[in-house]
């Protein structure tokens, strides 16, 4: 095998990678916990709790909607962790 043919098998080989592990815009509360190592239920606890920052969508799954997270979210929490609890106010 020459040297052309090597780098076009390595190409070809890098191009496949990249396909598989290209980033999506937003995942769903499953990718989320898959990625972070971490179960649905906490990362749903997150999201309710401003922890992370994550929007209901529009659709449903039996009578609850669904949190989707932005790939910069997943990135700001690889890099800083969880956001700080929210401060409720006293009555």
């Amino acid at each position: 095998m020459n040297i052309e043919e090597r780098l076009t098998r390595i190409e070809r080989m890098l191009e496949e990678l990249c396909a598989r592990h290209r980033a999506k815009n937003f995942y769903t509360v499953n990718d989320f916990a898959a990625i972070v190592g971490r179960s649905e239920f906490t990362v749903r606890q997150w999201a309710n709790l401003g922890r992370i920052k994550a929007v209901k969508t529009n659709t449903r799954t039996g009578a609850h909607t669904t949190w989707v997270i932005s790939h910069e979210e997943l990135e700001r929490f690889q890099r800083e962790g969880l956001l700080p609890e929210r401060k409720t106010e006293c009555a």
